[in-house]
């Protein structure tokens, strides 16, 4: 049983996703706090789980890992039952349930996980802010989640605009994150960015600490 003095070690964060007219941008620190200890200092918290899906991850590290494990797993049967690529919303509404599933059976022990979910199918670019409580939003424009999303949301509604391009979607994630990694002392070491095109999801951008960003 844990007490109130024992630690939890948490992703801390700050994650940001942005709708662009050719696709979506994902960004995310990399930094993980324990209380006030930084515990690593390159965790990458955007996961590609299917060849056009990826989400970024916040809160409890046990949680996300296992949640993540849970859905790649639940993707590879679906794939082989039904033997064609998911919808992005049937993703969101399968890693909701699980997420809703591990707040719900949680007693004594703190866990919590905030996910998210960008990615495209044959109807279109998604981006879905998935809550810690299970809840889902579709988010038409950009979101930010974790500890430094206050920082970040300043930066995403002076800057954003719609029909913006993938690439200077990059560079306002980037904005964005660097700002919270200025104030929130739980976001930092570095940025990762992960772009969702006509290409499929890849990895486009690896900035670790100390960085410049343009303006």
């Amino acid at each position: 049983m844990m007490n109130d003095d024992q630690e939890v070690l948490k992703t801390g964060t700050t994650t940001v996703a942005l709708m662009c007219k050719d696709g979506v941008v994902l960004c995310a620190d990399m930094r993980v706090t324990s209380g006030y200890l930084i515990a690593y200092k390159k965790f990458d918290k955007i996961i590609k789980i299917t060849d056009n899906i990826a989400l970024t991850v916040a809160g409890t590290v046990s949680d996300v890992q296992l949640l993540v494990k849970l859905i790649r797993a639940e993707l590879r049967l679906k794939n082989i039952r039904t033997k064609r690529e998911p919808y992005v919303k049937e993703v969101v509404n399968l890693l909701a349930q699980m997420v809703y599933y591990n707040i719900r059976k949680m007693s004594l022990i703190p866990g919590i996980s905030h996910f998210i979910v960008g990615g495209k199918d044959s109807t279109g670019y998604y981006v879905y802010d998935l809550g810690a409580d299970g809840s889902i939003t579709k988010c038409d424009e950009y979101c930010s989640s974790g500890s430094g999303s206050v920082m970040a949301y300043g930066v995403l509604e002076t800057l954003y605009k719609k029909d913006m391009s993938v690439e200077d979607g990059v560079k306002l994630g980037v904005k964005a994150i660097n700002a919270a990694i200025q104030r929130d002392i739980a976001s930092g070491d570095g940025v990762n960015v992960f772009t969702i095109t006509k290409d499929g999801a890849q990895l486009t951008l690896t900035k670790e600490a100390p960085y410049k960003v343009e303006a």
